[in-house]
């Protein structure tokens, strides 16, 4: 989209006054159009450096053009004007306002409309590109901006082979990199975009491998696991901040796409020891916090509940914990415990938690207590649960004391891939939790 006029403004609120004007313009010809759209990225590109140097302005900025008369008389036309501006411009302060603006504008419509039309027009390679891109990496405000964008347009639809093709090894070594390289502080800003975008990449190549698998096509290669078996030992912080971001997060569908990174690592007998020791234990204390804290009467809990079953089985089987000495032995067994019995906050069990019970129960080192447990199941005489006779404390609360609870608040077969390959849930929906109905 080249240019075609230019400024001179003396100060700020002349900056905002003349946007203003540009974002309210009121056309009907698509070469009014275009050329309004010229002068907004004029403006903003050549004062990007005095008046948009927060991400706060930069959204301010966006959110004028989003909600003046110029977008909304012609969503739809500009949302692909803008999208081609993506793949066609290369210098950083058009990229960014670009980027910024189908970011946004993408989570703020309700139908997804826009990163519908994102992968419509093969946005994913070009973002691919511009990720890796030396120039765009010495903008760390971009480069975030683009991460971001990669994992919201990835999360609501499949991609396509071309897609797929656009990711080689080296762009998931190179992901990984960045969040070694990174400092240990949470809140960097490199942190989640990173760790999300490989979250959503393993959820693309395992629903692409079970759907191939199901037509009776031979699977794809998932490149993150990949990655992880041939240079685990290098990128441990990736696994670190998993677990950190499980423990932290409350948006269910963000918890599933961790924890089907989680099953598959410890399904795969490569990558099932990847995890330090110390933070295998943690991550078994968020798994049991997790489990307790979700409630029985939500259909998205017992999603939820079913997938941590899930994944808890192959820790059990594979990892280190499954060796002397046995990490929270008689915990486990007793939230599993919890799981399967009436009377409690669990109640009514369904048939699939049981089911998922009884096998994280076979572990062999969960037994001899485990065949008691689940004898009593089986024989319905498990009828009062072992934190019953506590009075006077939440549910949860009672369960945590009980299971000695150390974390503060904050190979299966193709059928249990596939199980766990199903579970989704929109964005945004947060995590149901006994906490909240609790006094």
């Amino acid at each position: 989209m080249a240019f075609e006029v230019s400024y001179n403004l003396e100060n700020e609120t002349q900056f905002w006054d003349e946007l203003d004007d540009i974002v309210s313009t009121r056309c009907q010809e698509h070469e009014f159009i275009d050329n309004a759209l010229r002068s907004y990225l004029e403006i903003t590109t050549s004062y990007k450096s005095e008046y948009l140097q927060t991400d706060y302005n930069i959204a301010k900025c966006v959110y004028r053009l989003i909600q003046g008369d110029l977008f909304n008389s012609h969503k739809e036309y500009v949302r692909r004007q803008i999208l081609y501006c993506l793949l066609q411009e290369d210098d950083n302060p058009t990229l960014h306002m670009v980027s910024a603006f189908l970011l946004f504008d993408g989570r703020n419509n309700g139908n997804d409309s826009t990163f519908e039309m994102m992968y419509e027009e093969g946005i994913f390679p070009r973002l691919v590109d511009l990720i890796q891109n030396p120039a765009v990496q010495e903008d760390t405000r971009l480069h975030q901006i683009l991460l971001e964008l990669m994992y919201e347009s990835s999360r609501i639809q499949r991609l396509k082979w071309e897609d797929f093709m656009a990711v080689d090894d080296s762009f998931i070594l190179y992901l990984l990199g960045i969040i070694e390289g990174v400092s240990g502080d949470a809140d960097d800003p490199y942190h989640y975009p990173v760790i999300r975008v490989l979250l959503v990449l393993n959820e693309q190549y395992l629903v692409a491998s079970t759907t191939q698998q199901h037509d009776g096509r031979s699977g794809m290669t998932n490149r993150v696991i990949k990655a992880i078996s041939t240079h685990g030992t290098t990128y441990k912080t990736f696994g670190c901040n998993l677990i950190l971001l499980l423990n932290r997060e409350s948006e269910t569908s963000l918890q599933l796409l961790i924890l089907k990174v989680l099953y598959l690592i410890f399904g795969n007998p490569q990558t099932a020891e990847y995890f330090y020791t110390n933070d295998l234990h943690v991550l078994v204390d968020v798994i049991l916090r997790n489990l307790i804290d979700l409630p029985a009467d939500s259909p998205a809990a017992n999603a939820l509940r079913h997938t941590y079953l899930r994944v808890l089985h192959p820790i059990l089987t594979h990892s280190q914990i499954s060796k002397p000495p046995h990490y929270k032995k008689d915990d486990i067994c007793r939230l599993l415990y919890l799981l399967t019995t009436s009377g409690n906050h669990f109640a009514p069990t369904d048939e699939t938690t049981v089911r998922l019970v009884k096998r994280c129960l076979s572990a062999p080192w969960l037994q001899p207590a485990a065949s008691e447990i689940d004898a009593q199941v089986v024989d319905g005489s498990a009828t009062q649960s072992p934190v019953d006779n506590v009075v006077g404390l939440g549910q949860k609360e009672v369960a945590r004391r009980k299971l000695g609870m150390s974390v503060e608040n904050g190979t299966e077969s193709a059928t249990s891939v596939l199980e766990v390959a199903t579970h989704m849930e929109k964005p945004g929906v947060q995590t149901p939790s006994v906490g909240k109905d609790v006094a």
